[in-house]
């Protein structure tokens, strides 16, 4: 794995690249980082991929997001890296609140972007106030971490997974800077991605956050071209808790955008 430093008018932006072959775009959830991929990586470079893996603004070497940022202003991050390593054409794969980014992405380039996949992800904006305040519980650090585990279970994990897997790798201060950035993006035009892209949906069966919708109600409201892959067994946080059902759902996925 290579990193990279892009010098951009928002500020440096981080991004780890490795493997060779199709491209795929990694985009982990609010407040963490791309370490969340970690343990799917060497599935998806053995499967022959290539992965594209910008570390969000205010995380490692990322300068943070600026005052007054959108989801367009981070999505425009995930462009500049993807045409910064000469990518073609990719599978831009968003994990929970990263599916924003990857949808708009798409939206915003499609000429970049063969496909979309949304993994443990809400379709719409916006979530509900008690399980919001899980999520603010999860990532609030000055919590003591028996607070947080039980805001954890809550939120993010399957009944019998261990969330004590996420008590680490939280950055409070990311966390809520992309809810700005989420909360000032008014223009919602990028919502229904698969009218015009291929796009996995893949949900965890016990997402106390998405619960899985079937798959007609996904096509009325993603678009026609969106398809439901159901993972077992597992949360909203779902990577740590089902990693090669994640992997196996991604790479059958790139099979279908780009075969043999």
């Amino acid at each position: 794995m290579t990193s990279r430093m892009l010098e951009l008018d928002s500020g440096p932006l981080e991004v780890f690249v490795e493997g060779d072959g199709r491209s795929v775009v990694l985009l982990p959830s609010l407040g963490r980082g791309q370490e969340d991929f970690d343990g799917i990586a060497p599935m998806l470079l053995a499967a022959g991929l290539r992965l594209i893996r910008p570390e969000p603004r205010g995380i490692g070497r990322s300068a943070p997001l600026r005052d007054g940022a959108t989801l367009f202003d981070m999505t425009r991050d995930v462009i500049a890296a993807m045409e910064d390593v000469g990518v073609e054409t990719a599978l831009v794969a968003g994990h929970a609140a990263g599916n924003w980014v990857a949808r708009i992405t798409a939206h915003l380039r499609p000429d970049l972007v063969q496909g979309v996949a949304m993994l443990a992800a809400v379709t719409g904006t916006t979530v509900h106030p008690e399980i919001s305040a899980a999520i603010s519980g999860s990532f609030d650090t000055s919590l003591p971490d028996d607070v947080r585990l039980a805001h954890l279970q809550r939120g993010y994990f399957a009944p019998g997974s261990d969330a004590r897997v996420w008590l680490a790798g939280w950055h409070t201060e990311v966390a809520r800077a992309q809810r700005r950035a989420r909360e000032a993006t008014t223009d919602k035009s990028w919502l229904r991605v698969a009218d015009h892209k291929p796009l996995l949906y893949l949900a965890a069966a016990e997402d106390a956050i998405a619960a899985p919708p079937s798959e007609a109600e996904l096509k009325a409201t993603l678009g026609p071209m969106a398809t439901l892959v159901v993972v077992e067994r597992a949360g909203h946080a779902l990577l740590p808790e089902r990693a090669e059902a994640v992997a196996k759902a991604l790479i059958g996925f790139a099979g279908e955008l780009w075969p043999r």
